[in-house]
């Protein structure tokens, strides 16, 4: 078992976490995040595996800004962490897809889609540096949004999203829609944990 594996979902969560603080603070610099990030409320997120790829904490973030709304025809942001677990072939997100919204936009250059060898990709924030166990793994972060999407996406439900890779193929996740701190939810199996609160609060002091 390579150090990845071993500490894989502690990884993607600091990842996660630090993706979805840094949507509404792009004013923060790049930064380190410790294992103590791991502790606080995770927010509400599902996950596959496919080749090498691992998928983790995927979902709908909750807005908090003008530039986001989960109303019918607004624009969400899609956050999650895209572990390439091979030891020596790169994997690149070739696109990601929906029929819940209109259209999926991924901000970047196709180069910034590549994911080396036993590195992450993460959606929606700054370059970060995750440290885990006392190693660095560079991740590449990228902004994802949903536009124009239904009225299905609303908050405890969930949305399939297809994440399209060049070697692991096409991977079909069922998304949970994030529901804030106090916005009513419609229950779902894989609406994940309850309170994960707005970005802001879980950035915290920024």
């Amino acid at each position: 078992m390579t150090a990845l594996n071993a500490s894989t979902r502690r990884v993607a969560t600091a990842v996660a976490l630090a993706a979805a603080a840094a949507i509404s603070l792009s004013a923060c610099s790049a930064g380190q995040i410790t294992q103590t990030a791991t502790q606080v409320s995770a927010v509400n997120g599902n996950y596959a595996n496919q080749g090498d790829i691992s998928l983790r904490n995927v979902h709908v973030v909750y807005p908090n800004s003008e530039e986001y709304s989960l109303e019918p025809g607004g624009t969400v942001a899609l956050a999650f962490t895209a572990i390439n677990e091979s030891e020596y072939q790169a994997e690149r997100l070739a696109k990601i897809t929906t029929d819940k919204a209109a259209s999926v936009t991924i901000a970047g250059e196709p180069g910034e889609r590549i994911i080396p060898p036993q590195t992450a990709l993460a959606a929606g924030t700054l370059n970060a540096t995750v440290v885990d166990d006392g190693e660095e793994i560079e991740s590449k972060i990228i902004l994802v949004t949903l536009n124009d999407i239904g009225q299905d996406v609303y908050p405890g439900l969930t949305v399939p999203v297809t994440f399209s890779f060049e070697r692991s193929g096409d991977i079909t996740v069922d998304v949970p829609v994030d529901a804030g701190p106090a916005t009513d939810r419609h229950e779902s199996d894989k609406s994940g944990n309850e309170g994960a609160g707005t970005l802001a609060e879980i950035a915290g002091g920024h």
